[in-house]
């Protein structure tokens, strides 16, 4: 078993006091007992919802190496068969402990901050940095107070390079973890109306993006969407947060790292970038432009943290997308076979744009139509009804003729929508679920997108449940 902290680490790093005779070091780092490997330290934390030291037997009986517990809570666990260290308050400690983690680590760290974009642009970081090293990043979508830290406290002291994503639905949520992880490259993806139901308007996202740059290290760099509208005010704050190096990404002709040539397919994009002067061609396995944006930022931050380019360049060909971010299925129906893509895990404005964009570029077959399915944008406040209704600009006149909405939101997109476009509106996912899956038709092209929270994801698994998967993606080869 190969260690990630020895005991005596861990202990240290969080002014912890062990209990009973401590092991060697633990394997891994756990918050959760259902997915807790033997070996691994537990730390209780208390959440919003569940308490962890609840789960402490749990933990136990799944192996725990070590429990990690707060001196409050200690009287009442009785009498536990594992070694424990006790600590004044566990995410306190966990904190801690991700900040020895990165005081010892020699990785080059890239931050992922946006709107939109940044699990699939960490997660692109992951796939082609490890063509050339070591590579930690966090789990799904493990950007918050808990999963900052805990991210760090799982990286590996020998690792080359380090990804995290770093996500906020208000100010000053930012700032407190880029310093814990002290990146750097920071990437912001993009600006757009994600959690606008907490700020006035995009300029105040912006400016609570810019937070990241406060936790750079010295001579470290911003690379921002030089095509974004709020580039001008993300310069302005990484310039007053003393940030010297700061470059731009996309098609504007002032980028440093520039798209010279696209080329969109169902299945992939073929794309010649110039990076800091040097041409890259790469054929890009994950299809849509969103994703062609999405690279040149990741070719960016490749350059810049010393990894070999030609090798980033030809592990994007085996980029794929990730569940409810993309994900294509073809599914066998007793006719023929139908497309689903799943893009149920997140949802607003500007990435219902990219999804709406990737599903008209998906080519039909037969008499199959392209057909989406699109659930609330949750967190838009006053503007959600305004914003719910102008994605009517987004499939009027497009190859999207057929179109299912569900969630109390979506009704003002579906008071709107003119006659030709065939359209089935429910109040909720389940009264949605039998109305589709009794829709789709041999050729179809379907597409499920969504906020998290309304459970759009239960249409994915329920298409998966209905007709059997013929594979998970289609590939160019």
């Amino acid at each position: 078993m190969s260690l990630l902290w020895t005991s005596e680490a861990l202990v240290a790093a969080m002014d912890g006091r062990p209990l009973g005779p401590m092991p060697e070091g633990i394997s891994g780092i756990s918050i959760d007992s259902r997915s807790l490997q033997p070996g691994d330290a537990f730390f209780a934390i208390k959440g919003e919802a569940m308490d962890g030291h609840d789960f402490a037997t749990a933990a136990i009986k799944a192996g725990a190496g070590v429990l990690v517990v707060a001196e409050g809570k200690l009287p009442s666990l009785g009498r536990l068969t594992a070694p424990i260290i006790v600590v004044e308050d566990v995410l306190v400690a966990l904190e801690k402990l991700g900040v020895a983690s990165r005081a010892r680590s020699s990785a080059k760290i890239i931050a992922v901050t946006g709107s939109a974009g940044k699990t699939t642009t960490k997660e692109a970081l992951r796939h082609v940095l490890s063509a050339v090293g070591k590579v930690h990043a966090s789990a799904q979508s493990f950007n918050n107070h808990w999963g900052v830290p805990l991210t760090l406290a799982r990286m590996p002291d020998d690792c080359d390079y380090a990804v995290f994503e770093i996500g906020m639905n208000h100010p000053d949520e930012i700032r407190p973890l880029v310093k814990m992880v002290r990146p750097h490259v920071a990437i912001v993806t993009m600006i757009a109306a994600a959690h606008l139901g907490f700020f006035r308007n995009l300029d105040e996202i912006a400016k609570a993006k810019a937070e990241i740059f406060e936790g750079l290290e010295p001579e470290g760099a911003a690379v921002l969407n030089r095509d974004d509208a709020r580039f001008k005010i993300l310069d302005k704050m990484a310039q007053a947060a003393g940030v010297e190096h700061v470059y731009g990404f996309g098609e504007n002709a002032r980028s440093t790292f520039k798209l010279v040539k696209c080329e969109l397919h169902a299945d992939h994009s073929d794309i010649t970038a110039r990076i800091s002067g040097h041409e890259v061609a790469a054929r890009i396995g994950a299809p849509g432009r969103h994703m062609v944006q999405n690279v040149l930022a990741v070719l960016g931050a490749a350059h810049l943290v010393g990894a070999d380019l030609d090798k980033v360049a030809l592990a994007l060909a085996d980029l794929s997308a990730e569940r409810g971010r993309g994900k294509r299925h073809v599914l066998r129906h007793s006719g023929g076979l139908i497309t689903l893509i799943d893009e149920s895990y997140n949802a607003n404005p500007a990435s219902m744009a990219a999804a709406m964009a990737l599903l008209n570029a998906t080519p039909v077959t037969g008499e199959g139509r392209r057909i989406a399915v699109l659930g609330d944008m949750l967190e838009l406040g006053d503007h959600s009804a305004k914003l719910h209704a102008a994605l009517a600009e987004l499939i009027v006149g497009t190859g999207t003729q057929t179109v299912f909405l569900g969630g109390p939101e979506m009704r003002a997109l579906a008071e709107i929508l003119p006659a030709e476009i065939k359209t089935e509106y429910r109040a909720g996912v389940e009264e949605l679920k039998p109305v589709l899956l009794a829709a789709l038709k041999p050729g179809d092209v379907v597409m499920i997108k969504s906020s998290k929270g309304i459970g759009f994801a239960k249409l994915v698994d329920a298409l998966l449940g209905k007709y059997p998967a013929e594979s998970t993606a289609r590939k160019q080869t």
